[in-house]
């Protein structure tokens, strides 16, 4: 488990310089979003990443690995506005924006390492696109509940969705990295 915790910095690490990069050209204009904006925005990603793995042909250059860096970026967002609500001012303090994305990847990896001790880290024996499949249910499951505002009888709530979803996503990254490392090109 110590390598999955290393590999969930890495790219936790990724997802946030961009996250930051983006922060920096847009400010926090995603603060105006209601929470259900958000959960259609990753809808939106783990979607298109179905299609991308059902399908040969890609007519957008952005690739499973960029919408996955977006889930995961995404759910921060969502994890963010449940604490602070939206707000029709974006203006916000980079750093504070920053320090909350620190704490909701530092409590996602803290899940992570509960739930992959007591599974035994099933997810590294999963294809990418069963994995995909779990994301795309808990969006599915997220959007119920918000249509309910909120309102559930026995099972968990926003956060915990917005949490599994950042986790698969980040899942899914290490698979895509581990593959990457593992490439190695045949000469004819």
């Amino acid at each position: 488990m110590l390598k999955t915790s290393v590999q969930f910095e890495e790219i936790i690490g990724q997802c946030r310089d961009l996250f930051g990069k983006k922060l920096k050209d847009y400010g926090a204009a995603w603060r105006v979003l209601r929470p259900s904006s958000i959960t259609d925005q990753i809808y939106i990603k783990v979607n298109r990443i179905r299609t991308l793995q059902m399908t040969d042909k890609k007519m957008v250059d952005e690739s499973e690995e960029d919408e996955f860096i977006a889930v995961v970026n995404y759910s921060i967002i969502g994890l963010i506005q449940l604490e602070k609500g939206f707000s029709n001012d974006f203006n916000e303090n980079t750093e504070e924006i920053l320090n909350l994305y620190d704490k909701y990847s530092q409590e996602a990896k803290a899940l992570m390492e509960r739930k992959n001790h007591d599974y035994g880290e099933a997810w590294r024996d999963m294809r990418i696109s069963s994995i995909t499949d779990l994301i795309y249910q808990k969006v599915l499951r997220t959007k119920q509940i918000e249509d309910n505002q909120g309102v559930t009888i026995v099972s968990e709530g926003l956060d915990a969705n917005y949490f599994d979803m950042l986790n698969y996503a980040v899942f899914c990254l290490i698979k895509f990295s581990e593959q990457e490392k593992n490439f190695e090109p045949k000469t004819i």
